[in-house]
Order: structure tokens, then sequence, then C-alpha cells
């Protein structure tokens, strides 16, 4: 029998699952406080608790708790790029990224992914499952255990697409966000998503107040289509429709994510059609030179192009910042180092 993934329980759930097995509740909050606050790596760690209640654990529970596979230090800017390992040997990325405002993580939340975005190398060898709550909060816990340093803000951009993963994503920020934990705030929490419509809808209806990433990269049908296969199944006005949606129920400002390809989506013609998006909406544009990967023909658009891109919009009053490359002399695109990782061992 597969054993309960004891992690990802909240602080409720954990007291009902202790309590059905004959323990105090007071041990749930002991427990609890050992995996979210003080991070503990394992069982033998939470040194409060009985060793027989440890051992009975142990037999009763799966704990969590990923290894370092590989990691990746930007000279240029102190970026830290981490492959972690899952107990079924699949690994995931991670970075780990200083601002003045405070340290940022970008987490991944598949193991792969199936949407196809051209430009990506998450995608390139297809979905292989789902990660779990604790599998996403583990990535967070052990940057923050092996840095030495708080994290203020969590992106949910790495590889996978979050709204594939739905029910572990809404878990994973109950937990990340719970007063009882590491207590992120929700408007320090970004999650992306390339368009899936219904459940951009229904993550309005929680009413969260997280911010939500649109990966956009087009201002057509038709172009998009080209650059992203979700955009077969939903066309741009049903994608408006949700975001706008998800504006009326949570009052967040909207994202618009915007990789800059060369000679695909970067003319005066495509920042005119953006403007059109952009000016009926409260949204940031974050405009993102495309990071080229081998096995695309895609290229990232020249330097000038970006800034007289970016000064198109901010002509139009239209709020644009171009994302600042973070360690770009190491594997920086979504999904490189995993790919590395993977096709070396073959």
């Amino acid at each position: 029998m597969e054993k309960k993934d004891i992690k990802s329980l909240d602080l409720r759930e954990l007291t009902e699952e202790l309590t059905a097995i004959g323990e105090k509740r007071f041990r749930a909050t002991q427990m609890y406080d050992w995996m979210h606050v003080k991070l503990a790596r394992s069982f033998d760690e939470m040194t409060n608790l009985p060793a027989a209640f440890r051992e009975k654990l142990k037999e009763e529970y799966e704990y969590t708790s990923l290894s370092v596979e590989d990691v990746q230090t930007s000279s240029i800017d102190g970026t830290k790029k981490f492959l972690f390992g899952l107990k079924d040997k699949n690994v995931v990325e991670s970075v780990w990224m200083q601002y003045k405002h405070g340290n940022s993580v970008c987490i991944s939340s598949q193991v792969g992914c199936r949407m196809g975005c051209r430009f990506c190398a998450s995608t390139l060898d297809g979905l292989e499952r789902n990660l779990t709550p604790s599998e996403m909060l583990d990535q967070i816990y052990l940057i923050t255990r092996l840095t030495g340093e708080r994290v203020s803000n969590v992106v949910v951009m790495g590889t996978g697409e979050p709204m594939d993963n739905f029910d572990n994503i809404l878990k994973f920020i109950e937990l990340l966000t719970d007063e009882n934990g590491l207590n992120i705030s929700q408007r320090n929490v970004t999650v992306s998503t390339c368009g899936i419509v219904p459940r951009i809808r229904e993550l309005a209806d929680h009413r969260l107040q997280i911010t939500l990433a649109l990966s956009l990269h087009a201002t057509t049908d038709e172009k998009r289509q080209k650059l992203m296969p979700i955009a077969n199944k939903y066309h741009l006005d049903e994608l408006m429709d949700a975001v706008d949606y998800y504006f009326e129920k949570t009052g967040r400002r909207l994202t618009f994510e915007y990789s800059l390809v060369g000679g695909v989506n970067d003319t005066e013609e495509d920042a005119r059609e953006l403007i059109g998006l952009a000016k009926k909406r409260n949204c940031h544009i974050n405009l993102i030179p495309v990071n080229p990967i081998k096995e695309r023909d895609y290229v990232q658009s020249d330097k000038e192009r970006i800034e007289a891109f970016k000064a198109r919009l901010e002509k139009a009053g239209v709020n644009a910042t171009v994302r600042r490359e973070m360690g770009r002399d190491i594997d920086g695109a979504c999904g490189q180092l995993r790919r590395k990782h993977i096709h070396s061992e073959e």
C-alpha cells in the first residue's frame, strides 16, 4: 500500500490524521512546525517527538525530501540553478534569484510538460508526471536551507503548466501562505499559465490574491498557434474573457508574459496589436528576451528591437518592463539543465 504524503497535509488534516492513530492533538502542531517552519529533512530531525512515535511515522507515512543533484551558480549575478532529485529518480529544476526587494525562487510544477510551446526546452521530452504539493514546497524549503536566506517571493514558472496540475497547485499555495508555516503573502506568489481557459476561471472563483501571469507571446490566433499548441484549443477572445473574469473576481493586476522572438512577434504591428489588448486592461507587460535552445531555430530579438518595442508600448501608456536576464551564463532557460542531465545518462 502506498504511504500517505504527510507533508502535503494542512494543519487540520494533519491533526485529524494523528488523532485517528491515537496521538494527542498537540503532536500535529509540533510536527507541522518541524515540517513547514524549521524545514526538517526527515522525521529523525524532529527531536521533541518521542523516538517510538518517530519510528511509527516512518512506517506509516511518506516524508518528501528532495536531493541535490546539481547546482549551477552564475558568476554574473549570483543566480543559482538547482537540479533536485525526486524519490522516483526523476529530476526537477528550481532557480534562486537575488533582487533588491528580496530573494525570489522559481519552482517547477510538473516533471516535464505536455503543452508543446515551440520555444521552451521543458516540453521537448513530454510530461512525465505532476508534482505533489510537498514536492513543490520542498524546492523552496531546500533552497532556503542551502542558501541560509529567507525566500520572499515565489514564482511558479519553472518546468510544467501549473493549471495542468490544478488541485496540487491550490494545496501548495494554501500550505505556502499558511500563517503556521512559511507565511509567504499570497501577493508575493505568481502562478503562470499558457492559457487553459476553464482553469483560469476556476482559479478566479477561489478569489486568491496571487498574481496570474499569462504566457501571451503573440497577439493574433494565427501567430499564437504557431508558437503555442494550446492556442488551437482556446482562442484569444476566450482567453481575454477568462483573464478579465480573473481580474473582476480578484482585483489583481494581470501580468502578460511576452517572449520576444526575432522576426516572429517583435514587429511594429505586433506592438500595435499588443497595445490594443493591454489598453483595455489593468495589466503589466513583461517582455522576455527569448532564451535560445539548440533544438529550435528561434532567435532572440536584438537589443535595439527590444528597446524599441518597449518604448512603443510605454509611449502608448502601457506599463512594460524587460525581464532582467538572470543567470545567462548557466543553463538559464526552463528545462535546459534537466534535459542535459537526462540525456547524459542515456
